[in-house]
């Protein structure tokens, strides 16, 4: 199989089952900015190969997983509105992320003040995949009616959030500094 196949030269792609559309699309535009959102945690990721705690293989697990599913919101945000996918979002995989939010989220000192994006490189790598997932959703909300699968918008919210805990979680297990919003400029 080829990489390229000069299809995209004129500036059309083609979503699943072939419809062809401007690669400026809003369609597009989603999908595109979830792959975006997942090469920037496998770059957060690649942070952590010289690093060691007792839970970092299940939190790279957990990683894993979260790749993997925001994967699959691409592949629904790039089926055309008239088709079906193989694989749907379900609502199960937002519990699934609230559960390891929690899980997280139970480890680490409570927040008393916003804190700027800062610390061990990892961490300040998943508070720009954090940004770029918001981007994601709110040009998911453009979609309208053309997304067929709301649980895409809650996921999209959901990882966002997930990716601020995992932040703050890998400063706390490498010694990253949490840097507070100074309220005096």
């Amino acid at each position: 199989m080829r990489i390229y196949t000069r299809s995209g030269d004129k500036g059309q792609t083609s979503l699943v089952y072939g419809k062809r559309v401007p690669k400026n699309h809003l369609r597009v535009e989603a999908y595109g900015t979830c792959d975006e959102a997942n090469s920037i945690i496998g770059l957060a990721l690649s942070f952590l190969n010289q690093e060691d705690w007792n839970e970092k293989e299940q939190f790279l697990e957990q990683m894993h997983r979260v790749q993997t599913i925001l994967f699959h919101v691409g592949a629904e945000l790039s089926t055309p509105a008239d088709k079906e996918v193989n694989w749907k979002l379900k609502q199960e995989h937002i519990q699934e992320m609230e559960d390891q939010i929690d899980n997280l989220d139970g480890q680490l000192d409570p927040l008393r003040n916003f804190i700027l994006p800062s610390g061990h490189s990892a961490s300040s790598a998943l508070h720009t995949a954090r940004t770029v997932v918001r981007r994601a959703e709110r040009i998911v909300v453009g979609l309208g009616d053309e997304l067929k699968n709301d649980l895409v918008l809650s996921y999209l919210n959901r990882l966002s959030d997930f990716l601020f805990v995992a932040a703050r979680y890998v400063n706390k297990k490498l010694g990253g500094d949490e840097l507070p919003l100074k309220v005096d400029i």
